[in-house]
């Protein structure tokens, strides 16, 4: 489960430094959608790891 969380990590991380890095967008919308997905993966390792399993 520990290598499964650190994978999936380790792959939103390079798939957002190459959207970041390659995808010509505005400051603005780049920043936005760093937000939205930052805030996706720390939902989704909370559920994840037990801490948000009764909210839903």
């Amino acid at each position: 489960m520990l290598i499964n969380i650190i994978i999936t990590l380790i792959v939103v991380g390079v798939l957002l430094w190459l959207v970041n890095t390659y995808l010509p967008m505005d400051g603005k919308i780049k920043s936005i959608l760093n937000i939205v997905i930052v805030i996706a993966v720390v939902i989704w390792l909370l559920r994840s790891l037990g801490v948000l399993g009764g909210l839903g």
